[in-house]
């Protein structure tokens, strides 16, 4: 979850992309201009089996009009072949 943070911050498609899970993963991904990202707060993380994670979070981002943003999300991740995947998440 911190990296996938990070990759926003530093505007990173292309990490991104690659992290998140072929099944859910969009076919283009935009940045929205003038975003300043402010912190990262993981609230909880569970594993719910070997293959299957998941990461309760907050971001907060301030907008190109100096409005501020939460984003709080419960995300969902999944390993295969070793490799750990975004799969989805719900708006909270």
């Amino acid at each position: 979850m911190r990296s996938r943070y990070s990759a926003f911050v530093l505007e990173r498609r292309d990490y991104l992309l690659a992290t998140w899970h072929p099944s859910t993963r969009p076919a283009m991904l935009d940045f929205e201009p003038g975003v300043k990202w402010l912190g990262l707060e993981v609230r909880c993380h569970s594993r719910t089996d070997s293959d299957h994670a998941e990461v309760e979070f907050v971001a907060r981002q301030r907008d190109a009009t100096g409005r501020a943003h939460r984003l709080h999300e419960r995300s969902r991740f999944v390993r295969e072949q070793g490799r750990w995947f975004y799969l989805d998440g719900l708006m909270k």
